[in-house]
Order: C-alpha cells, then structure tokens, then sequence
C-alpha cells in the first residue's frame, strides 16, 4: 500500500525504533509508546493556561465539561492520524500533496504555518513568562532566550528519536506532579468538580462562556498535532504486513489515548485550581498567568504554590516548543517538498512568533500577553477545520486505506466531529464580529 517514490517522513528518524519480535504485550506497548505524549504536549501548552485559568476563574467548574468533549474529540482525531500513517506510510501533509491542486495545498501550507506560529506565540510567552515569574528575567529577555531551545532540540534528534521521547515524557510527569500539589493545596470540592464535567446550555448561550469555550477547544485539538502525529508514527519500524500494521494501529491507538487522558487530567486540573482558588474566593477577574501566580501562594496559604506553579509552566513552553519544531518540518517537508536543516527551520518558526510576541510586550505593555495568548488560541480553532477534513477524508476512502478504511460507525462519528467544529468556529467568527 505504501508508494514507495515518496520520501519518508522525517526521514533522518523514519523506522528507526525497532519493535519488538515477541509476543508479550509489555514490551510491545514500550516500543510502540512515545509518539501520543509528544502529540499531547500540545493539549496543555501555555495557550491551554490561559483559557482554563480564565474560565475557572470566571466560571467555575462549568467548563469542564468543554475540555471533557474537547478530549474525547482529541483522541478519536489523534488515532485516525495513527491509521493513516500506518495504512499509508505517509503523513497528513504528504497525502494532502497527492490528494489537492498546488493552489489549495499552497493555501492549506499558510494557514498551518500560521497556526504553528501562533502555537510558538503561546509557548514562547509561556516560558518567558515563567521564566519573569520565578527569576525575575524582563519578559524581553526570557523571549530571547527561550529561543535557544532549538539546540537542545538538535542535539537530542542527533542522538535518536527516543531521546527526545524521554525528554518530553519527563516534562509531561513534572507538569503533572506540580498539578496534584496544587490540587491537594486548593482542596477543591468534589461535587462541584463532577457537576462540572456535565453539559451545560448555558455555555452556547452566554458569550463570554462561549469565546473561552472556543478558546479551550482551540487550545485542545491543535492542527498541527494531526500533521505531527501521522508522521511520527512511522518512527516505529513494524513489519510490512497486514497483521502487523494493525497491531501498530492497536498499539499507537492505546498510546495516544493514554497520553491524552493524561493531557485531560492536566487540563481539568488547571481549571479546577483556578476555580477552588479564584472564582469562590472573588477573585473572578483572574485570567493572566502572572495574576495567577502571585495570587496563588497567599490565597491557598501554602508559599510554595507559586513557585510550583512557574515550574509546571516553564516545563509546559519548553515541551510545547519541542513539538512545534518538529511538526514545522513535517508540513514543509510534505506540503512543498523543501527541506531545510532542522536549525534553520526553528529560526524560521521563531522568527514569526517572536516578532508579534516582542511588538505586543514593548508597545502594549507586559500585560497585554494574556489577550495575546487567548487570541493565539482562537486563531488555532479556527484553522482547525483545514486539518480535520482532509483527515476524515483521507481515512474513510477504500482507495487509500485499503482494508483499514474507517468503518462506517467511525466514519459517520468522525465527520459528525468534523462539523462540529466547523459549526462552533463559524458561530465564533460570528459572535467575534457581531460585538
């Protein structure tokens, strides 16, 4: 089924894992484990942050049932792009290459060079912002340095794909152990935790509700995460055959998923201590980071909160930018065929979204970074759509897929999704411009 005149995907990493041959299910998992924590790094970057610590503030536990769906939305997105690299051996953007004239994919290439610079936005503030936050550093500064990331990134690719696995996986545990002390220092309040997680009408109703909801899912199922994770895949070296490919889709399915639950937990958790902190205590205005921060540690009583709280952020930019790097390289590589050396693509992408970051902090101020991080969040849902159909396409057609074609129950759900999206970004695009 593969074509095989077509590069690889990320080719200096393609099949490099070699999987297990033996039967126990352990080892198998092990090998085929990674690639859904580097996709799920982008479910709790900075710009996740600041809609979820707005909407806890603001409204309590009612979002929660925004991320819950949002979630779910995520991990059915995150295994069809699992299918489609296996079935196909190609990635999102080099199908998309085969599938659509020059012009469209010309057209689909910007706006997800837009959504991974707007993505870099929100993750390059976040790190500069924990980095002002527990150093003292001028946000200025902190934006400069955190672009240095990019050779810690070149330096782990060079010596395997694995490496860079096992740096994000760290950065993910950090982020979630630093979430439970806060949990457990916010003591927040069961039932109105699981109230929460159910839907609300209310949520379409009210406006404001509604852009932090959309900002949550535009913060949750990120574009370039579907590019990312139908290529990353194909790091994995299975054996060609039938049998074996639909036990890389089993493995990589459950891997995404698990790490996506975890993505949930982080998710809920960021809302539920804005909400045990903030919206029952009147401090409902609270939708900055910095804000959160300093009033953290006094309201909770607990002087470590804070600095725990800057930690979990800084280890959220510096993952975030890791996968951003990569999926750049992916969508260049697959919508135009141009490879450009790993450093210079980072520059490339830091570039644009250092330029608007450093404009909106010298000439609005340091506190205009929370509208801004918002904003780049919003952006991203609504260059959602660009990705999601062309996905669902590609994974419900006999022609490409051959026998691990979406079934009809998965295709009618995962279209049903597909709409949804499209129809709350339209409704976005309205209620935005209505004001």
């Amino acid at each position: 089924m593969a074509l095989s005149h077509h590069r690889p995907s990320l080719p200096e990493v393609h099949r490099t894992i070699s999987i297990p041959k033996g039967k126990g299910f352990w080892r198998k998992m092990l090998a085929y484990g990674g690639p859904g924590y580097l996709v799920s790094v982008g479910y709790m970057d900075p710009g996740n942050w600041a809609t979820d610590i707005a909407g806890g503030a603001k409204f309590g536990y009612a979002l929660l049932s925004v991320i819950l769906v949002s979630n779910l939305m995520a991990i059915l997105l995150q295994s069809l792009c699992v299918r489609l690299g296996v079935a196909t051996g190609r990635d999102l953007a080099q199908m998309c290459r085969d599938a659509f004239s020059p012009r469209v994919n010309f057209v689909l290439w910007v706006l997800c060079e837009l959504a991974i610079a707007a993505c870099d936005l929100a993750e390059l503030l976040g790190s500069a912002i924990a980095l002002q936050l527990l150093f003292g550093l001028p946000l200025v500064a902190g934006v400069c340095i955190t672009a240095l990331d990019v050779l810690v990134l070149l330096l782990l690719q060079s010596k395997g794909f694995r490496y860079v696995e096992a740096l994000v996986i760290m950065l993910v545990g950090t982020i979630g152990l630093c979430f439970e002390a806060e949990i457990l220092f916010s003591r927040p309040d069961a039932g109105g935790i699981l109230m929460g997680y159910l839907p609300k009408a209310e949520i379409l109703q009210n406006p404001e509700m509604l852009y932090l909801a959309m900002g949550i899912l535009g913060a949750t199922v990120m574009p370039h995460n579907l590019y990312l994770h139908s290529s990353i895949v194909q790091t994995r070296a299975w054996e060609p055959t039938t049998e074996k490919r639909w036990e890389a889709i089993k493995f990589g399915t459950i891997d995404s998923t698990v790490a996506l639950s975890f993505a949930l937990f982080i998710n809920s958790a960021i809302l539920i201590v804005a909400a045990a902190t903030f919206h029952f205590s009147g401090y409902q205005d609270v939708a900055e980071i910095q804000d959160a921060y300093k009033l953290l540690s006094p309201l909770l009583g607990v002087s470590a909160a804070s600095a725990i709280f800057g930690l979990a952020l800084l280890a959220s930019g510096q993952s975030s930018t890791l996968t951003a790097t990569l999926a750049g390289q992916i969508v260049m590589e697959g919508f135009l065929q141009i490879r450009l050396p790993p450093w210079l693509r980072r520059l490339a992408t830091r570039l644009l979204a250092i330029v608007p970051a450093l404009i909106a902090i010298i000439f609005f101020g340091e506190q205009s970074t929370g509208k801004l991080l918002v904003f780049s969040q919003v952006i991203l849902s609504l260059q959602l759509s660009f990705a999601v159909v062309p996905l669902v396409m590609f994974t419900s057609d006999r022609r490409l897929m051959g026998e691990f074609v979406n079934p009809l129950w998965l295709k009618r759900l995962a279209w049903l999704v597909a709409i949804v999206i499209g129809g709350l970004n339209v409704w976005l695009l309205l209620k935005t411009f209505m004001h």
